[in-house]
């Protein structure tokens, strides 16, 4: 039977928290990603945050990239103009 420590209980959550999102990503070493699992699996309140994390993290991978190709040549001439040193790329318009 475990007995409830809250000092240690917000000692792990806060472990967790700093490494959760490279739990997510797959990127910590297997001890590491145990003890995250297990945490998350015991602590509602970071199970919830973790779920969370991960349906945004899914959302955003989900997106469409395609980019308007106008826009490309609208930042291309933006930049073109910087590197000319046109005043009106800075936003100085003669005033």
């Amino acid at each position: 039977m475990k007995v409830w420590n809250a000092t240690a209980s917000r000692m792990r959550c806060m472990a967790t928290m700093r490494v959760l999102q490279t739990y997510l990503d797959g990127a910590l070493d297997e001890v590491a990603a145990r003890r995250v699992a297990e945490h998350l699996e015991d602590c509602r309140r970071c199970g919830l945050e973790a779920e969370v994390y991960q349906e945004i993290k899914t959302a955003l991978g989900e997106q469409d990239r395609t980019v308007d190709p106008r826009a490309i040549e609208r930042l291309r001439h933006f930049g073109e103009q910087l590197a000319r040193g046109d005043a009106s790329a800075h936003g100085d318009h003669g005033a």
